[in-house]
């Protein structure tokens, strides 16, 4: 689950708090215009300016839930088969995301209003 926020480290001390781990150390992901960080499953999201995705986001809807992640072990396939289904993709070829790992987005309009990531991790 990826959440918009306004300060990773405010956002990493209250989820430290509230799932009992520790987070990951921040990493930036300038193609994205965003630094992240994760506590167990949970994704924060800081924009990197007012101009990016995250950051028009949170101007529109204040901090809270921006994306659900679904792990794929062949993403190109799965997009394909998804796109079949007359699934609108955001992403036709995956991006790099964070860890290494390669991200796609689904378009929300076809999805019931929820943004849908899915992520291959590296191998």
């Amino acid at each position: 689950m990826g959440i918009a926020v306004s300060s990773l480290e405010e956002a990493c001390r209250l989820f430290e708090v509230l799932l009992g781990e520790t987070s990951s150390p921040p990493e930036v992901l300038e193609a994205q215009g965003v630094r992240i960080a994760f506590v167990g499953a949970v994704e924060l999201l800081e924009p990197l300016s007012s101009e990016t995705t995250i950051g028009r986001f949170l101007e529109r809807r204040g901090p809270g839930l921006h994306h659900f992640a679904y792990r794929t072990d062949d993403i190109e396939s799965e997009l394909a088969r998804l796109e079949a289904q007359g699934i609108e993709l955001i992403d036709r070829v995956p991006r790099p995301g964070a860890n290494g790992h390669l991200v796609a987005f689904l378009h929300p309009s076809s999805t019931q209003g929820v943004l849908i990531e899915l992520i291959q991790h590296s191998r």
